[in-house]
């Protein structure tokens, strides 16, 4: 009998960032500004949380949607901070960080054939999640319109077949927010159609200029369509902690339990007593790393630019997109060179889908020390080329 894996599995990739980041680990004295993982430890009363909850023995499962006072405790986070009101009883669910949140939001809501709209250059694990699912990723290519989709990008893209559309800012790969206008006019090209908006919201605590975070999911006629997702490892530093967020309409939410539950039961009860002191007594831990994130921002795009690497200023997350199509015709090369020559370690923007080709990203959640030194050394690369 000859057996087969499932030919989803089989198309899809590893990804690109961690494949760099894989290939750079191999190296010594790297700079690596590859990941999307802060450096900025997380606040002392997280720990201290753990610590309690490990005291207490509250090791055992919880609830499949989490814990009530967490539930709580991020509904009232979301509601306070962006306009969003999730009842905490059946509107809101725990996940094993915001990855398990996308994976049980489009396993629920996609069937084969379907098409989803993704704004792009993206992060890629959008694509292959639908595709895991049998659906059909329809990319958008933002790169003349300042990495934003516009409505008429938008509404020129749908079609009987559409089931979602993936909206994703602060945006990775290019650190691009909405503006509040931007986010009314797709919602009134959203609100009449018949497709789901599934929200990633993860970088939301991580905008710039005092400028505040827009969700669709409060416009007139968009909360029953739309899922939020969002999390702790971003704006709390907790990556390894796996803690996550699906917000939406009961009716959603009811279907997105049973995925969630037979995939991981629930997150883990440890990090989940950790997440309730994060989004309770560090409801503003965010603070400080937003001002040290936007000095870093500041001077790496001053940089860049100065020699001769384009780069748009970005509005939230912790990275930049510089374009190097000026100096070579691949972004993977362009790495690999980059790398070898001077130990300095970026992601080909073509991990972010084909419209990333000619640009890199580079992550400035490192210190301002390495980043200096980093673009010291990117400076005198570019200059052999």
């Amino acid at each position: 009998m000859a057996l087969h894996i499932n030919e989803r599995v089989t198309r899809i990739e590893m990804s690109g960032i961690r494949k760099f980041a894989n290939l750079a680990s191999q190296y010594s004295n790297v700079i690596s500004l590859t990941l999307g993982q802060p450096d900025i430890p997380p606040a002392k009363h997280i720990g201290e949380a753990v610590a309690e909850a490990v005291a207490n023995n509250r090791t055992s499962y919880t609830e499949n949607q989490g814990i009530l006072a967490l539930r709580q405790g991020a509904s009232a986070f979301v509601s306070d901070k962006y306009d969003l009101i999730y009842s905490p009883q059946d509107e809101v669910i725990v996940t094993a960080g915001a990855s398990q949140a996308l994976f049980v939001a489009l396993t629920t809501l996609l069937e084969a054939g379907d098409e989803v709209i993704v704004p792009s250059p993206t992060y890629p694990a959008y694509l292959e999640i639908i595709q895991l699912c049998g659906a059909v990723p329809v990319l958008v290519d933002t790169t003349a319109t300042d990495f934003k989709v516009t409505p008429e990008q938008l509404r020129g893209h749908i079609t009987p077949k559409t089931k979602g559309f993936i909206l994703s800012y602060p945006s990775n790969p290019t650190g691009t927010i909405l503006s509040k206008d931007e986010v009314d006019a797709l919602a009134d090209v959203l609100k009449d159609q018949e497709l789901y908006v599934i929200s990633d919201e993860i970088y939301s605590e991580l905008i710039y200029d005092g400028i505040r975070h827009e969700s669709i999911a409060n416009r007139p006629g968009m909360r029953e369509k739309t899922v939020v997702i969002n999390g702790l490892s971003k704006s709390h530093s907790m990556t390894g902690y796996r803690i996550g967020f699906v917000f939406g309409a009961r009716e959603l939410m009811r279907e997105m339990l049973k995925v969630h539950q037979y995939n991981v039961s629930c997150a883990s009860s440890i990090s989940q007593y950790a997440a309730l002191s994060a989004v309770t007594t560090g409801r503003d831990d965010a603070r400080h790393m937003r001002e040290e994130y936007q000095l870093r921002r500041n001077f790496v795009h001053r940089r860049l630019n100065e020699m001769g690497l384009a780069a748009k200023l970005p509005g939230g997350a912790f990275y930049i997109f510089p374009y190097i199509g000026n100096y070579a015709d691949n972004a993977m090369d362009f790495c690999a060179k980059l790398l070898h020559e001077q130990q300095v370690a970026a992601v080909p923007g073509s991990a972010f889908s084909t419209y990333g080709e000619g640009y890199i990203r580079i992550s400035y959640s490192t210190t301002m020390e390495k980043l200096q030194t980093a673009m010291d050394k990117i400076e005198t690369f570019i200059r052999t080329l």
